[in-house]
């Protein structure tokens, strides 16, 4: 949410305010490059970010580093052709393992210029004009919607609009296509949804805002999982009671999986006590979830099937098998199939736990030692990705502070 703010806030001609943003290298990574394009971006007192539009009309060579974020490397190109100049971008050496290729071509078709040697990936070079024509694109977004949002974001500042048609198999993380057509409307954007797989964005306007970014709930499901796998109480403040996140599915998740859900005056309530219950469910729309949901599963009394996260071998690692391995290593009883996991209840033993650079691993091993005797998790700072501060929430967590 953070990061399509800044993307849309950058097209307003007008000042918006990013009220308690995210901090986390994603983001920072998100606004440094939208600086490096000329657009003022200002730290406030309190965390919030000013942000103002109007790229550098000055035509230069900038270097762009992506990180391992999925969102700055498909989102921050339709950007950058917005703005005159050569850019160069370029991340970890996971990114280059990252599907980029649909976001790629879409450019190509709506009037960017872009050297990738043909690989459809990091890194690659940028040469624009400072304009984007728009247009009509097909592309296959199966391996991950952030295609899709990448587009929609820019539609508006294109001469034609941009037109997205889906043609692949059966799209993931759709509730994060909606997350963006819900904030491209606040923004005053045109958005036009036609059936399933097709959307329209009309050029014009972006219209400032003060965006106020929810808490990020995906970044809940340790905490609302540590309270279920212990049988403890944990509360999340300012949980919206209506948002787009996919987040929010984790209150009807874990309420099959045995825990007690109710919204208070302080937030969202989760009380464990019971049987840790295992859930046969398709995780297609909330894949992000994943990691949380398996180590919650491998510590429950009943089989699990998590289904439909083929896509989740593309992430920051290869969370089917990274899951898989890691689990199996500390006694589980976990099957990996193409596009799904079984697991199966077993006696866990200590053991370390290996994060392969993913923030979801490293959240994931962190509950399991709330259960398992003698864990460790090796590289915790690999959650600064998305929650820097999870070290010490986690550990007010644990101690009850």
């Amino acid at each position: 949410m953070t990061n399509r703010a800044l993307v849309l806030a950058v097209q307003s001609p007008d000042e918006s305010l990013l009220k308690s943003p995210l901090h986390s290298r994603d983001t920072e990574l998100m606004a440094a490059a939208l600086a490096a394009l000329g657009f003022s971006i200002t730290d406030e007192a309190n965390g919030d970010w000013r942000v103002g539009g109007k790229g550098s009309t000055e035509v230069r060579n900038i270097q762009i580093d992506v990180g391992n974020a999925g969102t700055v490397m498909r989102f921050l190109p339709p950007v950058a052709a917005l703005v005159a100049g050569t850019f160069r971008f370029d991340g970890d050496a996971r990114s280059y393992e990252r599907p980029l290729g649909p976001v790629i071509a879409a450019l190509r078709e709506l009037g960017a210029k872009i050297n990738d040697e043909n690989r459809g990936s990091l890194p690659f070079t940028l040469i624009s004009n400072g304009t984007l024509r728009g247009g009509t694109v097909e592309i296959d977004a199966s391996a991950s919607s952030q295609f899709v949002s990448a587009l929609l974001l820019v539609g508006a500042s294109t001469e034609l609009g941009i037109r997205v048609k889906h043609i692949g198999a059966s799209l993931p993380s759709l509730p994060h296509i909606e997350m963006t057509i819900h904030m491209l409307r606040k923004s005053g954007v045109n958005v036009e949804v036609v059936g399933a797989v097709e959307w329209f964005v009309a050029p014009g306007r972006v219209s400032a805002q003060n965006y106020v970014i929810e808490p990020d709930l995906s970044n809940a499901a340790p905490f609302l999982a540590a309270a279920l796998v212990t049988g403890g109480d944990v509360t999340i403040k300012d949980w919206p009671s209506e948002t787009t996140q996919p987040g929010d599915q984790l209150r009807s998740i874990f309420a099959k999986m045995g825990g007690d859900i109710s919204f208070t005056e302080a937030g969202l309530r989760l009380r464990g006590g019971g049987a840790v219950r295992g859930i046969d469910i398709d995780l297609h729309d909330v894949g992000e979830l994943t990691p949380i949901i398996a180590s919650v599963a491998a510590l429950a009394t009943t089989p699990s099937h998590l289904r439909g996260i083929g896509h989740l071998r593309l992430h920051e690692t290869d969370r089917l098998a990274a899951l898989a391995t890691e689990l199996n290593a500390l006694g589980g009883n976990v099957i990996e199939h193409p596009t799904s996991l079984e697991i199966r209840p077993a006696p866990l033993h200590g053991g370390t736990f290996h994060t392969y650079e993913d923030h979801r691993l490293a959240t994931a091993g962190a509950l399991l030692g709330l259960v398992v005797p003698g864990m460790s998790v090796e590289n915790m700072e690999t959650v600064g990705k998305t929650m820097p501060t999870f070290p010490s929430l986690w550990q007010e967590l644990v101690s009850g502070a």
